[in-house]
């Protein structure tokens, strides 16, 4: 008899055991949906932010190109310049609700366009005689979108996104503490 009550206890061991790896694996399941949903839903916000700069960048363009008669290639970097001071403070408060250190962020996107820059201006000088010239502002705005995501998320806010409202709630209990 004591062998049946062994084995009931280990099986009742085993199904708590069982139980508690299922919850775990819920979790898990949860919040990697959760993160999933929350990352499409950060591109879908820096694709509109970013065709708001495509706006400022293409309007520039248009202003510096078509109006004033600039050359072509400097009329894209002075377009380009113009809208990424237009999308990165956006950028910054909405979609990656980030306030970190706001020097190394700048600092991390000029880098980025360091060497974007001159790739899209070297680019659009060549194609200035072989192509329209909005037709390769357009092209190149595509690959910006795409290269410039990738590299905020991964490089720029890697480790500070999302952390707006956790500044705001340490400030709040500081406030707190101090009445």
């Amino acid at each position: 008899m004591e062998n049946k009550n062994i084995d009931t206890n280990e099986i009742d061991w085993q199904e708590k055991e069982s139980e508690a790896v299922d919850i775990k694996e819920d979790k898990t399941s949860n919040n990697l949906k959760e993160t999933k949903k929350k990352e499409f839903w950060r591109a879908v916000k820096f694709t509109l932010i970013s065709a708001s700069a495509g706006i400022v960048q293409a309007a520039s363009y248009a202003v510096f190109y078509s109006w004033i008669g600039i050359n072509h290639w400097i009329s894209s970097a002075i377009a380009l310049v113009l809208s990424v001071v237009w999308n990165f403070p956006i950028n910054r408060k909405y979609t990656f609700k980030s306030v970190g250190n706001l020097n190394r962020a700048m600092l991390l996107v000029a880098l980025f366009y360091v060497v974007f820059g001159p790739v899209v201006i070297y680019l659009n000088f060549l194609g200035e005689n072989m192509a329209n010239g909005y037709l390769l502002l357009a092209g190149t705005m595509i690959v910006n979108l795409v290269l410039e995501y990738v590299y905020t998320r991964l490089v720029v806010y890697r480790f500070s996104c999302d952390n707006a409202s956790q500044k705001t709630q340490n400030i709040n209990k500081d406030i707190e503490n101090k009445l």
